[in-house]
Parts: structure tokens; C-alpha cells; sequence
């Protein structure tokens, strides 16, 4: 049962453990989880990114043996010849991180529980109200039917519409799957605080690779909407490396170029409408299915690597 709107659920302090206490009050929390749907690898990749290149801290970790499901996610270990060598142990952590014009804020980061989903949210929301934070902001990232030729767009979401005022929305309601990070910012706008989040639209056809661009699209509006001074810019030259390859190899490829040529015709459209748009939506006598773009697209990969190796 979950717990009553406004209240939070008793949390047995032994879910987490508080290393040291933040600097200050009011800080902003960034939260991004893997496990879910992490298209392009954007959300690893920005925290990876973050953590690479500012000061940060630990202030408290949760215990992931409570919350984590090895079966399913395994980690890996180190065989060497003939003994265990190495264990890459999992670590749900919360940093506090020193931006490029030294605000500090935390961040959330590490593997989705499996389990225990109302403790864990509730462990959150207590650290929150601990911690005096301001705001919270959820990052993720989702395959969609978008080509890699135009800007990177997101859809943005909160517990109060004046968070994401100047966002457009792209969908009306509809049921998903649920995750962690959802459930969190469920439950701090129940207990009236402030949460807000971005999931970026990444080319279906790029969803199982690593994809920077997405990662600095990400970063560029946590930026954007928090004033935080972060090293996106750094990511560029990632970025445009992977755009040159991706572009190499579909010049190889006719039929791979017409489909991202109708990719483009359909986001032009849907982006000069004026009535609520889906990038979900498509033609299906005109546009293939994100499933069939990837799929051909692989395929082409997968052939050009193989007449590359011989």
C-alpha cells in the first residue's frame, strides 16, 4: 500500500547511509538512474561527463543489496586464469558536485532499484526535505522516430506546469512503464515539492549505441532550466565525431538516406504545426516503423563492419 498523499512512508534509515552533510541548503538535486530506458547511453554518458569534470563528494549512499536484482542485472567480475580477480561492485550514490562557477549541487546516480520502489522514493524525499532542497530534475533518454540531421528536442515534465512554461508539450495522456525516477517525482510533487525532469528523443536507429549528442542535449537544458554553469560544450567534439561516422556510413547507403530523408520531412512537419504534435505519429504507407529503421540500419552496419574486417 502506498503510502497517504503528503506523507511520507517511515524509512528504515538503514536503506541509505549519510557520509557527510551538504555544504548548504536549497541546493538542486539531479537525479538519473540506469536500468530503465537509457537511449544512446545519454543519461550515462552526461552523469559520466559531469563526474569526469567537476569537484565532487560523496554524501550518502543507499544500500544496494535491499534494492537491487542481481539476477537480472548481473554484475561483472575479473577471472584471471584461475581465481576471481575483480567484482565491479553496484553503487546508488549521491554526490554533491562544484559547477564551473563553483554552485554546488547533488547528484543522484547508479543502477534503479529493483525492488522496494515506495522505500526508495520515500528515502529521496526524506533526504530532500533533510537537505532543504529547492529542486529536483530527473534525466532519461527514449528512441523515437527523430533524425540525427536536427536539433536535439526533449520532452519536459514537472509537478508543476510554471517549471517547464517555455517547453512544448508533444503527447497527450497515455500509460507506460513506470520507473524509479518517475515515481519520485510523483510522490515529492504529492508532498508539494518542487521535481521537474527531461527525457531526450534519441534516433531510433542510434538507441542502442553510445550517442554524445543526446547526452549534451540533456545537459544543455539541465543547464538551461537550472542556471547551473555546466561543461557542455565539452562534449562537442565527442558529438560531432560520432555525427561524421554516422554520416559516413549512411553515404553508403541509398535506401538508408531515404529513410532519414523522410525522418526529416516528418519532424519539419511536425515541428512547423501548430496544433499539439507526436513524433510518435507517421504516415505507415510512407515512413517505416522505428523497430524497421534500426533493424535496416544495423543490418547496413553490420555489413560494412564485415566487409571491413575482410
Amino acid at each position: 500500500m502506498r503510502p497517504a498523499r503528503g506523507v511520507i512512508a517511515d524509512v528504515d534509515t538503514e536503506l541509505y547511509q549519510v557520509e557527510e552533510r551538504p555544504s548548504g541548503l536549497g541546493m538542486l538535486l539531479v537525479h538519473a538512474l540506469t536500468g530503465f530506458v537509457d537511449a544512446g547511453q545519454a543519461g550515462h554518458l552526461a552523469v559520466a561527463h559531469l563526474l569526469a569534470n567537476l569537484e565532487h563528494r560523496v554524501i550518502a549512499t543507499f544500500d544496494i543489496d535491499q534494492l537491487l536484482d542481481y539476477r537480472s542485472r548481473r554484475p561483472m567480475m575479473v577471472f584471471d586464469e584461475d581465481r576471481w580477480a575483480g567484482y565491479e561492485q553496484p553503487e546508488l550514490v549521491l554526490y554533491e558536485v562544484e559547477d564551473c562557477s563553483g554552485t554546488r549541487f547533488l547528484l543522484l546516480t547508479g543502477p534503479e532499484p529493483d525492488l522496494q520502489w515506495e522505500r526508495f522514493a520515500a528515502a529521496v524525499s526524506e533526504l530532500v526535505e533533510d537537505f532543504g532542497i529547492s529542486l529536483t530534475v530527473g534525466l532519461g533518454a527514449v528512441p523515437m522516430a527523430v533524425p540525427h540531421t536536427r536539433p536535439v528536442v526533449v520532452t519536459a515534465h514537472a509537478t508543476r506546469r510554471e517549471l517547464i512554461s517555455g517547453y512544448q508539450r508533444w503527447f497527450n495522456t497515455m500509460q507506460i512503464p513506470g520507473h524509479a525516477g518517475a515515481l519520485v517525482e510523483l510522490r515529492l510533487g504529492e508532498l508539494g515539492h518542487d521535481a521537474m525532469g527531461f527525457v531526450v528523443h534519441v534516433p531510433h536507429y542510434l538507441a542502442r549505441v553510445e550517442y554524445p549528442e543526446s547526452a549534451r542535449g540533456l545537459l544543455e537544458h539541465l543547464a538551461r532550466s537550472s542556471g547551473l554553469d555546466l561543461p557542455v560544450d565539452a562534449l562537442l567534439p565527442a558529438a560531432q565525431q560520432v555525427l561524421e561516422e554516422v554520416n559516413e556510413r549512411l553515404s553508403r547507403s541509398p535506401q538508408i538516406m531515404s529513410v532519414v530523408t523522410r525522418l526529416e520531412e516528418q519532424f519539419d512537419a511536425v515541428m512547423s504545426q501548430e496544433q499539439l504534435p507526436s513524433l510518435l505519429s507517421a504516415d505507415s504507407e510512407t515512413l517505416p516503423t522505428g523497430d524497421e529503421i534500426a533493424a535496416e540500419l544495423e543490418q547496413f552496419l553490420a555489413e560494412q563492419d564485415g566487409s571491413t574486417e575482410s
